[in-house]
């Protein structure tokens, strides 16, 4: 028999084993999904103390239930290792792995290759892989195939090769991973409707398309839509705050019109592992066919300069009350990404954080989500969440409103704190005694 016939079969029976590579905010969540279903899986991942927690039945992802994935890896059917000498034993493979920008913001494909590296050293016949992270058109045909081929097998022949884009939204009680259509597309048809079938066991709806390339470019229109969107918006609010308008208020307005009107919303800045990132691999590959992005690389700086407007605006607003942002104590509420998650991934409150302090201010910080800031590629404070207290409150000069989330009690901060900048527009319809700014 075919080994990719036998693979289909598995897929039928559902007697398959899944590999999931990388067990972070897309790999953790694809391995639960895949589980509802009786898939069994084994996920990898290079971080031992991940690894340890899973085996202890503890997730360290907010909204991964600790006590379902406890249930999994008791009854055998989940396990996580370091070993990727294992990875010959799932008979298909999801590569969920960071895909960032290095210094100059080209992209970064060294976790891509090494996991290719890894996998051709055990790939054996039958297997499918699929790569699920965001990266430009032409990855998976160009840099994945390669690589895996070096362990002598043909794909499309000996294995299945396609792409998936991870659509992930951390924290949104209205679409789980199963819930969001899956988009697939192989490096020929038959890997397509190979790698269709095995989503279509765990997701609701799967989405074919012709080819790795049209899969990979899906994933970086969505995020480039939401980038241009938001830099505009961004860029209404600083004209706004100079004309005397309320760009909220603007904004619920044109939102009334039930057609040809999408509402996006200002910010101090983009964050997430998506939109800050992912506008940057297109822009680098229509490079090599001598085609300008000026569209998205316009929209990239303005989102980029947003916390610089942040700052400017926390000094005039402490410059209004005599004081200068040098020496001054500056309390930011928030520093993840986005409200209620513990996902801190290119956050805008640590560029915010840098900047401050860079100019001479003293920085402290809360987030309920987020106890301890954990060190990144770029940033590094030694930092522990403080109580949100009265006395708290009182002693910063100024609180900066970054993440706005849902378990702040504004009124209480309203109360006690003696100045406020506002860049998520939580104080609106408040009676603020001219104690907050807008940001």
């Amino acid at each position: 028999m075919n080994p990719l016939d036998k693979l289909e079969e598995k897929i039928t029976d559902r007697s398959l084993t899944l590999g999931v590579i990388g067990l972070g905010y897309v790999g953790l969540p694809l391995s639960l999904t895949f589980l509802r279903k009786g898939v069994r899986v084994i996920g990898f991942d290079l971080d031992q103390t991940k690894i340890e927690a899973l085996a202890q039945g503890k997730s360290y992802i907010k909204h991964i239930p600790a006590d379902e994935l406890a249930g999994y890896t008791t009854d055998g059917s989940f396990s996580a290792t370091s070993d990727f000498s294992r990875l010959n034993e799932p008979d298909a493979l999801l590569i969920c792995v960071p895909t960032p920008l290095t210094r100059n913001r080209e992209p970064d494909l060294q976790y891509i290759e090494a996991t290719g590296r890894a996998i051709a050293e055990v790939l054996r016949l039958g297997q499918l892989v699929v790569l699920e992270s965001t990266t430009y058109p032409g990855t998976t045909v160009e840099v994945l195939k390669p690589i895996l081929e070096r362990s002598g097998l043909e794909a499309g022949l000996d294995f299945a090769l396609a792409f998936s884009p991870e659509r992930e939204d951390p924290g949104n009680p209205n679409f789980g991973t199963a819930d969001i259509p899956k988009v697939v597309g192989g490096i020929d048809p038959r890997c397509t409707d190979i790698a269709a079938a095995l989503y279509a066991v765990a997701m609701k709806q799967v989405v074919p398309v012709s080819s790795t390339q049209t899969a990979e470019l899906t994933k970086l229109l969505e995020n480039i839509f939401r980038s241009v969107n938001i830099a505009l918006v961004n860029e209404l609010k600083v004209l706004c705050l100079t004309m005397g308008i309320d760009v909220w208020e603007v904004i619920r307005a044109a939102s009334t019109k039930p057609f040809g009107y999408m509402p996006f919303y200002p910010g101090p800045g983009l964050g997430g592992h998506c939109i800050p990132i992912d506008p940057f691999y297109l822009t680098s590959k229509a490079r090599e066919f001598d085609i300008p992005t000026r569209f998205i690389e316009l929209a990239g700086e303005v989102n980029s300069n947003m916390p610089y407007f942040v700052v400017q605006r926390v000094m005039d607003a402490l410059n209004e009350h005599g004081k200068s942002l040098k020496g001054a104590k500056i309390l930011m509420l928030g520093v993840a990404y986005k409200k209620d998650v513990d996902d801190d991934r290119e956050s805008p409150s640590y560029k915010l954080m840098e900047i401050l302090q860079n100019k001479g201010a003293r920085i402290s910080y809360n987030d309920p989500h987020i106890p301890k800031l954990r060190p990144s590629r770029k940033y590094d404070f030694d930092l522990a969440s403080t109580e949100l207290s009265e006395g708290v409150l009182l002693a910063a000069d100024c609180v900066l409103v970054a993440t706005d989330h849902s378990s702040y009690n504004y009124d209480f901060i309203l109360e006690h704190a003696r100045l406020i900048v506002d860049t998520r527009n939580v104080f609106a319809g408040k009676n603020t005694g001219g104690k907050v700014f807008m940001a």
